[in-house]
């Protein structure tokens, strides 16, 4: 069967993310099936996709939704409807019928299927949509297909993938081309899952509770391709890259060995590190340390369902330091508990984190099969049927959005580092200049001061 992966995902701050997603996918698939993967970042507009569509004549479109919104309460801004603009016009241009996926549709499976008025939907990991192709191939019904939902159906929730991650990377030279020249940004994944409990997050929805590790040679390798092809940057895709440290510090000693020499960053946890975990990472190549911190108080820490304390994160942070790494803490302001008293204790350790940039955000979306959504819907913030496609937060009864934003600005008055929310527009344009110019990276910490 023919098959068109398309990449709807057009954002591009703080720079474009290459669809890796799609690459495991094609990876996966059986070898009768022939492949085409589009990124609307490189293709441009609907005009080029309508040919493209009619030039390819796919047997199907499999159609990766990445983000629902933008979680910014200082600038909330909702992509569903750039995707039913899409999926209108690929209607225009075949009979091909559109199957939905990707992280964001994951969350919001029903819901979007019946928006988005799609065929079929792949709930969880993407790699099961070759049992879908399959099925279609031999006319058998898909009902009993695990983590597959069709027009009407009922999502039965995803179901993990034990496969294995088996990437193809074949971009077309304009798509490589694209991000080598945006920074020189490509990406990898070295495990799936989270055993963590945040109450907010998703990730255990997505990719479940248990962590499913790739060989870290095999990891290191796939680097090592990715630096031949002319990748500048790697940043690491995992949830959390040392929710497993042995693991982590295998994956770090593999590049060495496979002779992977490219800059790297990638999400970790504030958790307490074992001796030289940062400097052993540095010396294979870490620069970029992004810490989902969230709150530095610790009942607001306990309340989050965060994995660490105040004190692990000073450790944290300093080990780090000393491994002369790039450091950026994000801190999520306004959650359930949330009173003056913490936030001013969040302010008052926040001085304590030298050479960091912050990227705070106030006010938590709410996102179903979460345990935040239980916490929203005891509290009456939310109703039992309310739509939360349309961008919804959480906002502490105890202390006001705008008490909160007044207390960071008065705070933060006159520092760089301190970035409110994702920057808006205003940062991808100096993010997009600086990367025109020849920089590579992330770049976040040239506002380190």
């Amino acid at each position: 069967m023919k098959l068109l992966l398309l990449s709807t995902n057009t954002t591009r701050y703080p720079y474009p993310v290459y669809p890796l997603g799609l690459d495991h996918i094609a990876g996966t698939l059986a070898p009768g099936h022939e492949v085409d993967i589009l990124d609307m970042n490189v293709v441009g507009g609907l005009e080029p996709l309508g040919a493209a569509i009619r030039n390819f004549d796919p047997g199907i479109i499999g159609l990766s939704i990445r983000n629902i919104d933008n979680s910014d309460t200082l600038g909330v801004k909702s992509f569903v409807q750039g995707y039913e603009e899409i999926i209108r016009f690929i209607r225009c241009c075949t009979k091909a019928p559109v199957v939905l996926g990707g992280s964001g549709f994951s969350i919001f499976p029903g819901e979007l299927m019946t928006r988005l008025d799609a065929d079929f939907g792949v709930v969880g990991e993407g790699e099961v949509l070759g049992m879908l192709l399959d099925a279609l191939e031999r006319g058998e019904g898909v009902a009993g297909l695990p983590g597959v939902i069709s027009r009407g159906g009922d999502d039965r929730g995803p179901v993990a993938w034990t496969g294995g991650l088996r990437r193809r990377f074949r971009p077309p030279d304009a798509q490589l081309q694209f991000y080598l020249k945006r920074g020189g940004i490509l990406n990898l994944q070295t495990k799936r899952g989270c055993p963590f409990r945040c109450i907010y997050c998703t990730y255990p929805r997505i990719e479940g509770s248990r962590l499913r590790m790739s060989a870290p040679e095999e990891v290191a390798r796939e680097a090592r391709g990715l630096q031949e092809k002319g990748a500048r940057y790697l940043f690491i895709t995992d949830s959390v890259f040392n929710s497993d440290y042995a693991h982590s510090m295998a994956v770090a000693a593999a590049f060495r060995r496979q002779g992977v020499t490219l800059p790297w960053g990638a999400f970790f946890a504030t958790t307490r590190p074992p001796d030289g975990y940062y400097a052993s990472l540095a010396e294979a190549g870490l620069t970029h340390v992004e810490f989902g911190t969230e709150t530095l108080c610790d009942g607001q820490l306990g309340r989050y369902g965060k994995p660490f304390c105040v004190k692990d994160v000073m450790v944290a942070h300093e080990s780090a330091l000393a491994a002369g790494v790039h450091i950026a803490h994000y801190l999520l302001l306004g959650g359930p508990g949330e009173e003056a008293s913490t936030l001013e204790e969040t302010m008052k350790r926040m001085e304590e984190l030298r050479k960091a940039v912050f990227f705070v955000f106030c006010g938590l979306r709410i996102f179903p099969h979460t345990p935040l959504y239980e916490i929203a819907l005891k509290e009456g913030q939310i109703a039992p049927d309310q739509d939360l496609l349309t961008p919804v937060f959480y906002h502490s009864g105890g202390i006001g959005t705008r008490e909160i934003l007044s207390r960071v600005q008065a705070q933060a008055r006159g520092r760089l580092n301190w970035v409110y929310g994702d920057g808006g527009q205003k940062s991808e344009r100096i993010v997009a200049r600086m990367h025109a110019h020849g920089h590579t990276g992330p770049l976040w910490e040239l506002l380190i001061q």
